[in-house]
């Protein structure tokens, strides 16, 4: 095994749910292990060059593994692992490779039915979507200068023709059925614990208080902030993208 690329790495800070100014804007968060953050290229714009896969290492802060590759050009640098690329396999980004695990295609040259991740919604922005261990989408047809591509959540959508992805299922599909088996594994991941409301002082939570067990009150369960919870919209209704998905997860875009 090839050793860690060091220029690669560099210290991921922890801000422990906390913003700039020090105070707590995301809630059960803090005391986890310290971690190297990999520089993953989701760009692949090191077109029509073959690449060695050197090794394959786990990257704490995600669940796939991740390869290093090596350029002619002496050039380093790692990517997600699709299942099935092993060390000492060659890669290539372009409009030339190969559709196998592991090359970066537009998809206009990548045929319907095949599995792809790391796809760019956005020509040349990089990757964004269909990135964690296990996921894959499939290309469903090709029209005008767009592909309908039906991601992970069931959800179909168009993206330009020219964005790139990269062909294969993300590695590591048994993530799901990972156990953590203790509750110090998780304060190492960084993931504090959490209490229910009702189990609460009246004074630190809207569901707290009462004579004996009790349940989450009326009219409607609240934050710990006293605002509702069910049945209320907390997201904008519409995204610029929602434009672009012909069918979505849920039924209000059929």
């Amino acid at each position: 095994m090839a050793r860690k690329e060091k220029k690669l790495k560099k210290i991921l800070k922890k801000h422990s749910g906390r913003n700039a100014l020090g105070k707590v804007t995301t809630r059960h968060q803090g005391g986890r292990q310290k971690r190297f953050l990999r520089e993953i290229d989701f760009r692949r714009n090191k077109r029509d060059i073959e690449a060695k896969v050197v090794s394959i290492e786990c990257s704490p802060n995600r669940g796939a593994d991740i390869s290093l590759l090596h350029y002619p050009d002496g050039a380093k640098r790692y990517i997600l692992t699709p299942v099935g690329l092993k060390v000492g396999d060659l890669v290539m980004a372009g409009e030339k490779a190969e559709i196998k695990p592991g090359n970066a295609l537009p998809l206009k040259m990548i045929r319907v039915g095949t599995v792809i991740h790391n796809i760019e919604l956005m020509p040349g922005k990089g990757g964004q979507i269909v990135r964690g261990a296990g996921t894959g989408a499939t290309i469903a047809s090709k029209e005008k200068g767009y592909v309908i591509v039906k991601l992970p959540s069931s959800e179909q959508r168009l993206i330009k023709e020219d964005c790139y992805a990269t062909v294969g299922q993300v590695g590591k599909p048994e993530l799901k059925t990972r156990k953590l088996g203790k509750a110090g594994r998780k304060r190492h991941m960084g993931i504090r614990p959490s209490v229910r409301g009702v189990a609460q002082n009246p004074s630190s939570h809207p569901h707290g208080g009462g004579e004996g067990r009790s349940g989450i009150g009326m009219p409607s369960p609240k934050s710990p902030w006293g605002k509702k919870t069910l049945g209320k919209k907390t997201r904008k209704s519409k995204k610029y993208s929602d434009k672009l998905i012909i069918k979505g997860r849920k039924r209000r875009y059929e």
